[in-house]
């Protein structure tokens, strides 16, 4: 069967020989998958996706991965190898108007037995209702969707629409796979490169194909073909740091930064703290979730945490930034040197447990607060004994009775004996484990 193009992939995907004039990262672009570099984890030999796109039997599919690590190539190379109408689509400029079109075409084709391969490039871009309107010709093979997302599809592709696709997952491109791209390009532009110049090059593109191939192509111009590190690094100055303050970036670093905290490594905190805030991070939202972590996993063990977060979360809201940085690398510093303990943190969790079993559960007579004559008379605070006429403010009604008896409860009769804190090791609460032990035993 013939393969069929439409007018958009035709605008997205031209032939190599009418590509001059286009940037060297377009040139460069691989024609099959044995000339692909890199994801030998889903196209290497004997792989599922290679082998569907080879017998041309592909089902729907999501390629989520960073910028630079192939995703659009690997379609596009779909697109020279299937037998299919193939039709490709941007999210950023398409709409619902544009989907309905497409899938009306794709529906004529299909009764002539023509199957029509849609793709959509930065799928994460459409709103759920744009989504909604490819469903059910992905769920009746009007069309085989192949989509594309730097974005956690679990998030960001409805369920309904995720279900029906294959998600194959991409990798940044490794310092040795860049290599040979950067390799090709120096032959593409008949250019030479310093040794170091190739290394920062290659380092500092961060795996991203594209970058490094742009960058290369910028620093030979301004250097006539003899491309030196200093051009390297002016070609590289403006790159943008990669963080997207509405996607995986914000809640990986974030949950880096955290888990550095909690394991006591300043080093790794403040560095975490420096990538947020340089990528433009809201740093009330940073300081707001050092707040947390201070009460979560230092706690007690140094309860004065939890006041200097809370004081960088002030200053940061009254000076602003950029001086906003300053308080919240000493407190990132202060909570990453700080013991350590989530007792906080179990002790909740092991009285809501409780609570949660036992229901609700009446208030002991004498924890009662007795406001009228007849709560009075029903007994309401009867016996209670006020801490602080007693040793160390301690409710002890006397030595004459037993040591089981001698300090007053405060749950319920159902649940006295019920122990809920336990003090760490760690910092102040040693002194605290050494005080609950001693009165659990007196």
């Amino acid at each position: 069967m013939p393969r069929m193009r439409s007018r958009v992939q035709a605008n997205l995907f031209e032939e190599p020989e009418a590509r001059t004039g286009e940037p060297l990262a377009s040139r460069l672009r691989p024609t099959s998958l044995d000339d692909f570099v890199g994801q030998e984890h889903i196209i290497g030999p004997g792989r599922v996706l290679r082998t569907a796109v080879e017998r041309d039997q592909l089902s729907s599919i999501i390629f989520w991965g960073p910028p630079g690590s192939g995703k659009t190539t690997l379609a596009e190379i779909i697109a020279r190898m299937t037998s299919s109408n193939f039709v490709a689509l941007s999210a950023v400029s398409s709409g619902v108007a544009d989907l309905r079109r497409v899938i009306e075409e794709a529906a004529k084709l299909k009764r002539g037995g023509i199957r029509t391969v849609l793709f959509i490039d930065e799928i994460h871009r459409f709103s759920k209702s744009q989504q909604d309107a490819v469903l059910q010709a992905v769920e009746n093979g009007t069309v085989t969707l192949i989509g594309a997302t730097t974005e956690n599809p679990s998030f960001e592709v409805n369920s309904a629409l995720l279900s029906r696709c294959r998600v194959f997952t991409l990798k940044a491109l490794t310092d040795e796979q860049l290599e040979p791209i950067v390799e090709r390009g120096l032959a593409e532009l008949g250019a030479t490169i310093e040794p170091d110049g190739r290394a920062f090059l290659v380092r500092m593109a961060h795996g991203d194909a594209r970058v490094a191939l742009n960058a290369l192509e910028l620093a030979s111009v301004a250097t006539g073909g003899a491309v030196t590190l200093q051009s390297v690094e002016d070609a590289l100055q403006h790159r943008a740091l990669l963080y997207d303050r509405q996607g995986d970036q914000h809640y990986d670093v974030i949950s880096a930064f955290i888990k550095s905290v909690r394991g006591s490594d300043p080093d790794a905190a403040v560095y975490w703290l420096a990538r947020m805030l340089e990528a433009g991070e809201d740093p009330l939202f940073v300081v707001r979730r050092m707040v947390i972590l201070a009460a979560e996993d230092i706690g007690l063990a140094d309860p004065q945490a939890l006041s200097v977060a809370v004081a960088a979360q002030q200053a940061v809201h009254f000076i602003g930034m950029p001086e906003g940085f300053l308080p919240l690398s000493e407190a990132a510093l202060y909570l990453a040197l700080a013991p350590k303990s989530n007792s906080a943190l179990r002790a909740y969790a092991a009285a809501r447990k409780d609570v949660e079993t036992t229901g609700s559960q009446p208030v002991p007579l004498h924890l009662r607060n007795a406001a009228t004559g007849l709560m009075v008379h029903e007994g309401y605070g009867r016996g209670y004994m006020y801490a602080h006429d007693y040793t160390a403010a301690l409710s002890e009604p006397g030595a004459e009775l037993p040591p089981s008896q001698r300090l007053q409860h405060y749950l319920p009769e159902d649940l006295v004996g019920h122990h809920y804190y336990d003090p760490g090791e760690a910092g102040q609460e040693a002194k605290f484990k050494r005080w609950i032990q001693e009165r659990r035993e007196s």
